[in-house]
């Protein structure tokens, strides 16, 4: 190989700019991720509050959705010390991706034709069913055991008031401000099921202090395909996801994070689903 010779002005240019280069080269890391990989940091949306799914802890996060983004941000080149996990709200979901707050959106986040018009989605990794949680003495098995029965969902859900116009109108619908608020209810007796997406009923059932008093009733009351939610535009970083997922489910990781984060509620979960097969 041939060296070239430099002139004094060059070679003093050369150190100055890495110098530069040694003082600030965090910059060329992206905090967003919204390169192809690599980067310093990637900031992933999560929900901080449901078990078994996406939940805050002491030591750090946990759940099904963490684990499925931690798998893919590995397969986008970041280990799990470069994720910077971000609560999204539903509600904020779209401005978050909108606004570049977050690279990507793994919250429970069900694909819909009206959400496809604001984001782009990879997957779906998950089909979950508006379920029913019920003690595991419970009588009920039937939708329309409700009858007459107390119902708890969250305010603002439309889940259980889907209940009581197509299943059973005499049901006894009852608001609370969070699930872990139903389930309490549901734990001491008064109330008599919850009602919201099968995995999210799964992922509380599953809590240490709750193991063996809850079942599922298995109603599949409407299909939830959860994918992962991108800006719009952004189909690299979309087929970049799809291929991860894939890899995941064959080489087992998706079940194992499935069996781990809902096993203790005998959660009767879907096999994976297909890239970009949405089950209406």
């Amino acid at each position: 190989m041939k060296l070239r010779k430099v002139s004094a002005a060059a070679a003093t240019a050369l150190v100055l700019a890495l110098t530069a280069t040694a003082c600030g080269g965090d910059d060329g890391g992206d905090s967003n991720g919204s390169g192809s990989g690599g980067g310093d940091k990637i900031k992933i949306g999560i929900k901080y509050d449901q078990p078994g799914l996406g939940l805050k802890e002491p030591d750090g996060f946990s759940g099904f959705d963490v684990d499925v983004a931690t798998y893919v941000a590995k397969e986008l080149g970041y280990e799990p010390d470069q994720i910077e996990w971000v609560e999204t709200k539903s509600a904020d979901r779209e401005n978050a991706l909108a606004r570049g707050d977050v690279k990507m959106i793994a919250a429970t986040y069900s694909i819909t034709d009206e959400r496809k018009e604001k984001v782009d989605f990879a997957g779906p990794y998950l089909l979950a069913h508006q379920d029913l949680l019920v003690k595991a003495d419970s009588d009920i098995k039937e939708g329309t055991d409700l009858n007459g029965k107390k119902l708890c969902s969250v305010t603002g859900s439309t889940s259980a008031q889907n209940v009581k116009n197509e299943i059973a109108p005499k049901a006894q619908l009852q608001q609370r401000g969070g699930y872990s608020e139903c389930i309490a209810g549901l734990q001491s007796g008064a109330l008599d099921a919850v009602t919201t997406d099968d995995s999210i009923l799964a992922g509380f059932a599953s809590q240490d202090e709750y193991k063996g008093q809850f079942k599922l009733a298995g109603l599949k009351l409407s299909n939830e395909n959860y994918g992962i939610g991108v800006k719009k535009g952004d189909t690299e970083t979309v087929n970049k996801i799809n291929d991860a997922l894939e890899k995941m489910v064959s080489d087992g990781a998706w079940k194992k994070a499935v069996e781990e984060n809902f096993g203790p509620a005998n959660y009767k979960y879907e096999e994976a689903p297909k890239i970009g097969q949405i089950v209406q």
